[in-house]
């Protein structure tokens, strides 16, 4: 039987990320090549500073590009409306909610905007797809929680579900992990993991949580200062491309296990 095709999601060729200043472009990001296919899970990693989030916010419209080209479903991001985009991928960012005095299903059926009339009346379909967020979240218990009630593992769930319920064939999520434990931390990596294999979308993340990334991650990316890299994770180990994250006289990386330390 043949492997199924799996098609080609987000593509970015020859993409330069960054600012612009008094209509000069400053780059942060260099030469950036990838493509995504639907299912999988795309781990996006490099020390602070480096340009991840420019490089999220690039690729879901949010500022513009310097240079190349940024392809969604192999047409240009920029032949996109505003309605046609909020279709196509949803974003996680790391600030909370504008409003945490909304319930949690007010803030989850915020991700039905693109579809609902110009008054924001829930549809018999928006409502079976807010109830299918909670449930892949495991949020259906805070349903009628208000936001600021909740603690950053459950609201960081929440903003998943808001993504979910969007209902896009992409989801970019910056930094999911953040100021969550070790536990929580795995747990949500562990639950877009489950979202990818059951609903075949393509789900982009950054993080500092390299270890768990390598675990889990079908593909991942690598910015370092010279070049960024995309690849399976074993062969980006291979190539010797995480030892180029941090300096070797500090953090040492081991091939074998895929795991960091640091150099005493």
């Amino acid at each position: 039987m043949a492997a199924e095709t799996k098609h080609i999601t987000l593509q970015a060729q020859n993409l330069s990320v960054g600012y612009f200043k008094k209509k000069e472009g400053i780059p942060v990001s260099q030469n950036i090549n990838f493509s995504f296919s639907e299912g999988e899970l795309i781990g996006l990693v490099g020390a602070n500073g480096i340009g991840k989030s420019t490089l999220l916010r690039t690729l879901a419209g949010m500022q513009p590009k310097l240079s190349g080209n940024i392809l969604i479903k192999r047409k240009p991001l920029q032949a996109y409306s505003t309605l046609e985009l909020a279709n196509q991928i949803s974003v996680v960012l790391t600030e909370p909610p504008a409003s945490k005095n909304l319930t949690v299903l007010e803030l989850i059926s915020l991700g039905r905007q693109p579809y609902t009339s110009w008054m924001g009346t829930l549809s018999d379909k928006d409502k079976v797809a807010v109830n299918k967020a909670l449930q892949a979240t495991e949020t259906q218990a805070l349903a009628e929680r208000k936001c600021f009630e909740l603690s950053d593992g459950q609201l960081q769930r929440v903003a998943i579900a808001r993504a979910l319920a969007q209902d896009t064939p992409i989801i970019i999520l910056d930094e999911p992990t953040t100021h969550l434990d070790l536990y929580h931390r795995a747990y949500i990596l562990k639950l877009l993991k489950k979202l990818v294999s059951e609903s075949n979308k393509t789900v982009l993340f950054s993080t500092h949580e390299i270890d768990l990334a390598i675990q889990l991650s079908d593909k991942m990316m690598v910015m370092t200062d010279k070049a960024s890299y995309f690849d399976t994770p074993c062969n980006l180990i291979e190539a010797g491309h995480f030892d180029a994250l941090f300096p070797k006289d500090t953090i040492h990386f081991d091939k074998t296990t895929g795991r960091f330390s640091i150099k005493k």
